[in-house]
């Protein structure tokens, strides 16, 4: 039987306010509402037993899992990994191989597609090569052609073998000799970190003095620029072809001087010079959670700038503390540092990103230190072992998990409120204008936090407008119900 206005109406206010009870209700007409679902009542509670709906629009744990459309962790793997070095990384649920020991280059799909099969037969899957980007291309000396052409040819040997992402850096020099340990003994007992000090003395020179290494030529900042667009012209429209995304890391520790050599990679103006240097999402980033507050910018930021241009190409996540950007900070824990690591995190599953996450760098623990476990680079200087990674590993799924609880679980209002709106058009409640004006601003609510609020209130604001009493009580009923289900 066909419906009356006045029943279409009376549905819309019934929807608005089981909405405010914050559960959902299938629309008629809907699967749900046909197969006869039942809908909670408003004033009841939702139930809370272990395995029932705490968020009612999510299922735990299926929806809420690291999947192929959800941001993936990884970790540091070789081609040829050992069993107890993937048995300890699947134990603690990472199977995202970061490949740091590639082939010579130039690669051939063999080689990679081979190694592709013995990861996958261990159960990890590939999320991105490192690859050496020689002093001749960086320096722009003789025989970087041939150099370019060997990554030009590794770069189709990996879209061949379904590599996605290539990752590399572009330096002269890395300034390592600003590192040394900085022991927390207030809060952590003892941990240590991995500090940097662009003034602390290396053999009675300050470290933003010391010369060049013997046989390095000394480089203007726009030489070194010239030497790397020359590279991205020729390497980016290759990667692109291969369905290739590459990433190059930022300059870390970005000092602007590193042994006498401009870095060129080394702030936020020089990251947003790479991504207009070469328009195409081959042409990204490692954006990178602990580098940017080193160059004293907010993370969560300017990962939303590079997400709108689609250069999100992989993520280094750890924290840090800072003094003086650039010169002056501490690789901390990633919960005592300056980046709001759960936004990050929430703003990576917001644009759908469903590439690599790193958590890298572990702190410097005991139970490390009594195992001998602490080697690599970053020992002696606060680095960590296999118990600090873990640490790392555990807090970087947490922070998934709850992104995706607050994301996944906030999107079925959103849809709860369309609904409504639709509903109150049908019935000849709202205008065609105030029905685009208000999806419109559910759309904006729905893509990144900082707008989230303002188009609630133009929802708000559109919804006070509407002549029919009824449904302006609804629409206002829900907007008042969507402000509160913002984040605080």
């Amino acid at each position: 039987m066909a419906q009356s206005r006045r029943d279409v109406l009376k549905q819309g206010a019934s929807l608005a306010a089981v909405s405010a009870a914050g559960v959902t209700v299938a629309a008629a007409g809907t699967p749900a509402a046909a197969a006869g679902e039942s809908a909670a009542v408003p004033g009841e509670s939702a139930p809370t037993a272990p395995g029932s709906l705490a968020y009612p629009y999510l299922k735990w744990p299926e929806q809420v899992k690291e999947s192929a459309n959800t941001p993936r962790l990884c970790q540091w793997f070789s081609r040829n990994p050992s069993q107890a070095t993937v048995r300890r990384w699947r134990q603690a649920g990472v199977t995202g191989a970061l490949i740091t020991d590639p082939p010579r280059l130039p690669w051939t799909a063999a080689t990679l597609l081979a190694d592709r099969q013995r990861l996958e037969a261990a159960g990890l899957h590939i999320t991105a090569y490192l690859i050496n980007i020689t002093d001749s291309i960086v320096r722009g000396q003789e025989g970087r052609d041939q150099q370019i052409e060997y990554v030009k040819q590794s770069l189709i040997a990996a879209g061949q073998a379904g590599i996605r992402v290539v990752e590399y850096n572009f330096y002269v020099h890395r300034l390592t000799e600003g590192y040394y340990e900085l022991i927390d003994d207030e809060d952590r007992l003892g941990a240590g970190y991995t500090a940097f000090d662009y003034h602390r003395e290396v053999d009675g020179v300050a470290v933003k003095d010391l010369p060049p290494r013997p046989g390095t030529p000394l480089l203007t900042y726009e030489q070194i620029w010239d030497n790397y667009k020359y590279f991205l012209d020729r390497v980016v429209p290759v990667a692109e072809a291969a369905g290739v995304r590459l990433a190059v890391h930022p300059n870390d520790p970005p000092a602007v001087i590193s042994r006498g050599n401009p870095q060129v990679l080394a702030s936020v103006a020089d990251w947003k010079r790479l991504i207009d240097t070469y328009d195409s999402p081959s042409n990204g980033l490692t954006v990178h959670a602990g580098v940017t507050p080193e160059v004293g910018h907010d993370a969560v930021e300017f990962l939303r700038y590079v997400g709108a241009k689609d250069r999100v190409n992989h993520i280094h996540y750890r924290n840090v503390t800072v003094d003086k950007p650039r010169e002056r900070y501490a690789e901390v824990f990633p919960d005592n540092g300056e980046t709001d690591m759960f936004a990050f995190m929430r703003e990576l599953v917001r644009q759908g990103y469903d590439r690599g996450v790193l958590a890298e760098h572990p702190r410097a623990l005991d139970f490390d230190r009594e195992n001998g476990s602490i080697v690599g680079q970053y020992a002696g200087v606060g680095g960590g072992g296999h118990g600090g990674e873990l640490y790392d590993t555990g807090y970087a799924r947490a922070m998934l998990q709850a992104a995706l609880i607050m994301e996944r679980g906030r999107k079925p209002v959103l849809d709860d409120a369309e609904a409504l709106v639709n509903r109150f058009y049908a019935a000849g409640a709202v205008k065609l204008a105030d029905r685009t004006r208000m999806q419109a601003n559910l759309t904006a609510a729905d893509r990144l936090a900082e707008q989230s609020e303002a188009a609630i209130d133009r929802f708000a604001d559109v919804a006070e407008d509407v002549e029919d009493a009824e449904a302006r009580a609804s629409l206002t009923s829900m907007a008042a119900y969507l402000k509160a289900q913002l984040p605080t």
